[in-house]
């Protein structure tokens, strides 16, 4: 699971950003727009959970955030009481007519957990719907869905909103996500994407290559004359006893092995197709 968040007990963490490297621009308007209703929210959203109002005024709130602060039309593009199967979604949201976003909200006062997607999980994958937010005003989760053998679910994203500050570009970029702007040009599914080759699967298979762990047999002889170490015994050492375990083992670990491998394949095919026009152009 990976997480983006403001909460003091998770490291915040920027995706898709080399040092010195600034990120995506963002709209002016967006930005405008965070500036001027942010503030009013962070005071209301805490202001329900201290005093534990009703759902259905969590409710309320969440379509005037999603509104002000992210930049939906509350009566074009937002829908209560979306129908799912026999009961409902508090929220759905829709883009030119078409449902892109599902909302469930708790209790500004309650906790969120897994067991409050279950449903909405279940009829977003059915009907081809690929995100939700799970809210509570003070605290945002966005989730991916994914159906393959089974319906899954991935917690991708999540803010506590009276942490966010509107002068941080972190903290607006990951807004973004969130907002009508953000929607419309897929940049969830861009997140979410650079996100799935910045983790700790991907970096425990990088590890495990022949080149990495020729040059931590070098390295090491270099430091260590007296040393000797073959590539094998690297390789358990570094399997058993550097990386965790459940970054080589699972579902995860065997996406990201297969990934790196699929980047390698490119990036060698693209190496002798240059290689090839090189010695052509020598030719001639």
């Amino acid at each position: 699971m990976f997480y983006l968040s403001f909460k003091q007990s998770h490291p915040q963490i920027t995706v898709g950003r080399r040092e010195g490297e600034s990120l995506a621009k963002l709209p002016k308007k967006f930005v405008e727009r965070i500036a001027s209703t942010l503030k009013k929210y962070q005071r209301i959203a805490l202001a329900q959970q201290k005093a534990d109002v009703a759902e259905a005024d969590t409710v309320t709130l969440i379509k005037d955030i999603l509104a002000d602060v992210f930049g939906y039309d509350k009566y074009e593009e937002l829908t209560a009481e979306h129908q799912i199967k026999a009961t409902f979604c508090d929220l759905a949201i829709k883009i030119g007519g078409q449902l892109r976003l599902l909302v469930e909200v708790k209790s500004a006062g309650n906790s969120l957990s897994d067991n409050h997607l279950r449903q909405v999980i279940d009829y977003g994958a059915h009907q081809g719907i690929h995100w939700v937010i799970l809210t509570n005003a003070v605290e945002w989760r966005l989730v991916r869905i994914y159906v393959a053998n089974q319906i899954s679910h991935e917690e991708v994203c999540r803010i506590i909103l009276a942490d966010i500050s509107p002068k941080n570009e972190d903290h607006l970029q990951t807004l973004f996500l969130f907002a009508k702007e953000g929607l419309t040009t897929d940049a969830m599914q861009a997140f979410h994407q650079q996100a799935q080759l910045l983790n700790k699967f991907t970096v425990s298979a990088i590890m495990r290559t022949e080149p990495i762990v020729s040059a931590v047999r070098r390295e090491i002889r270099k430091l260590f004359p007296d040393v000797k170490v073959g590539n094998d015994n690297l390789v358990e050492l570094i399997e058993n006893e550097v990386i965790k375990r459940d970054t080589i083992e699972g579902d995860k670990a065997k996406e990201a092995h297969a990934r790196m491998r699929k980047a390698a394949s490119r990036l060698e095919k693209a190496r002798s197709k240059a290689s090839k026009i090189n010695v052509s152009e020598a030719a001639l």
